[in-house]
């Protein structure tokens, strides 16, 4: 499913995707909405479709929608990320953000630059990917959109906390979080649903990702064990509690825990681990490293990482 994704995206970016019958705009606003909840529930095999027709069908309008356009883009990078297509995800990064200024959309400016910092983060640009977020961050315009520019702000902080960890830097991740945290808890709801949501339990949930990225699976399992996977707001954001999750005990050398936790994130969200290649790539390093249980040869053969 993945793979299908994949091609049928980078068809539509080129100008050889299949538009809709029906170009009616309230139509397409209405894919765009049915896309972002397909993303939110992992439906990939819906996704698959609807997105790249929508980015397709956009482009082919008579009288362009940067915002709508722009809106779709960033959804689409925000997959190629996760399906590790760094090419792709910059371009469609970049067209993401000159259709939001086109537009003169803050709050899609700001998202634009989250993306394009997570794309300079998984370059290995650290220092350029921490100035991306924090500049967008304190970006006058998003200060002036009120709780929904707070929530942004906090997503790029957020970010940039990441960041940090990847650059072997736990206390200034640590930092970053609090600030984050902070801000979180300044709006008492989630925010933001269509972006993964912002809430207390989300800023926790990248403390777990980012406790594994410093190489601390301890403080990973700490951190994941004071969350209530109910209180995240999507199906998107509970399987990626549980894959952190696989990964603290995979780190350190807890190979059923492992298995077990990429098992709950198959039963939240099958498409979702299925599709993911670095999941795939957790799964075969199993199988490698130890003795294969037949739900670990199930789940292999699921995710196809027995085909090799």
């Amino acid at each position: 499913m993945g793979e299908i994704l994949v091609a049928r995206l980078r068809d539509a970016m080129l100008g050889l995707g299949s538009p809709a019958t029906s170009q009616n705009h309230e139509h397409v606003i209405a894919e765009l909405h049915h896309a972002h909840r397909d993303y939110r529930t992992c439906g990939y095999a819906s996704l698959a479709v609807r997105l790249p027709r929508l980015i397709s069908t956009a482009h082919a309008a008579h009288s362009k929608d940067h915002a709508l356009l722009g809106r779709g883009y960033l959804l689409a990078t925000r997959l190629l990320i996760k399906l590790d297509e760094q090419q792709l995800g910059w371009m469609a990064a970049d067209r993401a953000r000159q259709l939001a200024a086109a537009a003169g959309d803050p709050l899609a400016v700001a998202e634009s630059a989250r993306q394009l910092a997570v794309l300079a983060r998984k370059a290995g640009w650290q220092d350029q990917a921490l100035t991306l977020a924090l500049n967008a961050a304190e970006s006058p315009e998003l200060r002036e959109v009120g709780r929904s520019g707070t929530a942004l702000r906090g997503l790029l902080v957020q970010s940039a906390a990441y960041t940090a960890a990847w650059k072997g830097d736990p206390d200034g991740m640590r930092e970053l979080t609090a600030e984050a945290a902070a801000l979180a808890s300044g709006l008492g709801d989630t925010r933001l649903r269509d972006l993964g949501g912002f809430c207390p339990a989300t800023v926790q949930l990248h403390l777990v990702s980012a406790e594994n990225s410093v190489g601390d699976p301890a403080r990973a399992l700490a951190a994941a064990h004071a969350i209530d996977p109910a209180a995240l707001p999507t199906t998107e954001r509970r399987a990626r509690l549980y894959t952190d999750i696989a990964h603290a005990h995979n780190r350190w050398g807890r190979r059923d825990a492992c298995i077990s936790s990429l098992l709950a994130a198959e039963r939240c969200a099958p498409q979702e681990i299925h599709a993911r290649p670095a999941v795939q790539a957790l799964i075969s390093g199993l199988l490698l490293s130890g003795r294969t249980t037949s739900d670990l040869r199930g789940l292999a053969a699921r995710v196809g990482a027995l085909r090799a």
